[in-house]
C-alpha cells in the first residue's frame, strides 16, 4: 500500500505564493509517476502538474509559467510551488501517484487533499 499526505494549503491573496508538499510512504518503490490535481466546486478534477514515467514534467496551460513541480527522491516527496496565484486557482489540491501492480497493470493512489483559497 501507498500513503500520500499533502500539506501546505491555505488562504493567500491574489499574487501570492504557496508551496504544497506530498510525502509518500509505504510501497514507494512501486511508484513511477506523481503529480498534482485540483478540483474546484462544480468542476471536474484536472491535472495541474506532474512527472511522467520517464521523469519529464507536464503542466496545465493555465498554470504554465506560474507553478513548478519538483521532487526530493530521498524524502519521497513531491512539491508544487505556486506563484502569482489567482482566484481561479482556488480548489482542493490532490496528490496522485501511479504505481506498478501485478500483471503489468497500474494502480492510482490519492491523498486526502489540501485546500487552496486565493482571495483578497
Amino acid at each position: 500500500q501507498v500513503q500520500l499526505v499533502e500539506s501546505g494549503g491555505g488562504l493567500v491573496q491574489p499574487g501570492g505564493s504557496l508551496r504544497l508538499s506530498c510525502a509518500a510512504s509505504g510501497n514507494v518503490l512501486s511508484l513511477y509517476a506523481m503529480g498534482w490535481y485540483r478540483q474546484a466546486p462544480g468542476k471536474q478534477r484536472e491535472l495541474v502538474a506532474g512527472f511522467t514515467g520517464d521523469g519529464s514534467t507536464n503542466y496545465a496551460d493555465s498554470v504554465k509559467g506560474r507553478f513548478t513541480i519538483s521532487k526530493d527522491k530521498a524524502k519521497n516527496t513531491v512539491y508544487l510551488q505556486m506563484n502569482s496565484l489567482k482566484p481561479e486557482d482556488t480548489a482542493l489540491y490532490y496528490c496522485n501517484a501511479l504505481g506498478a501492480a501485478v500483471g503489468g497493470t497500474s494502480v492510482s493512489h490519492w491523498g486526502q487533499g489540501t485546500q487552496v483559497t486565493v482571495s483578497s
